[in-house]
């Protein structure tokens, strides 16, 4: 009787061991729930790094759209132009 327990005992003891090794280890386990967690921090910062571009992007396409000074700014900087009343003066090296 008493070795019919311990071997029951056993069984129990094994199968609950067996259930914690597949909780922490198994397919859609606490290893995975945790490296699930570290993804999702990810995408999250992604995303809200994307929406900061986009944002930005949304600002500089309304200015591009409604703001002349700006364009000019723009024109200036990245083509070089100039207004019909201007002169470009380029010092010389003088040693």
């Amino acid at each position: 009787m008493i070795l019919r327990q311990n071997v029951l005992l056993f069984i129990a003891i094994l199968v609950l061991c067996s259930l914690f090794l597949f909780i922490l280890f198994g397919e859609n386990g606490l290893a995975d729930l945790n490296l699930l967690k570290t993804e999702r921090d990810i995408v999250v910062e992604k995303n809200e790094s994307l929406a900061m571009s986009n944002l930005i992007l949304f600002e500089d396409i309304e200015r591009l759209k409604n703001d002349t000074d700006y364009i000019e700014s723009i024109a200036r900087r990245e083509l070089g132009m100039i207004r019909k009343d201007e002169l470009i003066i380029k010092p010389t090296n003088t040693k």
